[in-house]
């Protein structure tokens, strides 16, 4: 029963994250019909679980594509990703095989979770709690962005990203966040901050 009441748990908190974070978010049944990066993360959990059974890992597989040619998103079952993740429109949005995500990660359309090595072993990006990737960026390799960091649209990151910081641009150049300003949301592209 305990195991029955945690997924519950799971799923009411993953429509929630997703209505607080998407303004165009109107209830709780549309964002469980409709809502990709709700069923990727969804999938994602059944098939991460599989990963761990090494008899299931190829059903595993298996389901991670069923699942991306649903919704566009590829989350490799071996990935660890934590608590109400938000994956915002979704297409396109990779996640590595060694990647680890923070709780409450805001995952725009067309992020790469990526490596840089056909090595084995650590090669795809820790990201840190409360962490924004804008739309179509790029974090590659076993590098680390740090809690409340920013990685803005477009922005290739191949370094580190200290906590609480800002990487934008190609390479990204990492810049400490601007003073606080009227209006501006933590989910506004930090790309604005250019």
């Amino acid at each position: 029963m305990s195991r029955l009441i945690a997924a519950w748990t799971l799923l009411r908190e993953d429509l929630q994250v997703a209505r607080d974070r998407d303004p165009a978010a109107r209830s709780s049944i549309e964002v469980a019909l409709a809502y990709p990066g709700v069923h990727a993360v969804w999938a994602h959990r059944v098939t991460h679980r599989m990963w761990r059974n090494p008899a299931l890992r190829l059903p595993a597989r298996l389901l991670s594509q069923a699942t991306r040619s649903a919704t566009g998103i590829e989350i490799h079952p071996a990935a660890t990703i934590g608590r109400r993740l938000f994956i915002d429109h979704g297409m396109g949005v990779v996640v590595g095989e060694t990647a680890v995500v923070g709780d409450d990660v805001t995952l725009f359309h067309g992020t790469t979770l990526g490596g840089r090595s056909m090595t084995h072993g650590k090669r795809h990006p820790t990201i840190g709690d409360r962490v924004v990737v804008g739309a179509g960026a790029k974090v590659l390799g076993a590098v680390t962005v740090g809690h409340d960091a920013q990685i803005g649209a477009n922005a290739v990151v191949v370094k580190d990203v200290p906590d609480g910081t800002v990487a934008v641009g190609v390479p990204a150049v990492v810049r400490g966040r601007p003073a606080a300003s009227p209006g501006v949301d933590y989910c506004e592209d930090p790309a604005i901050f250019i």
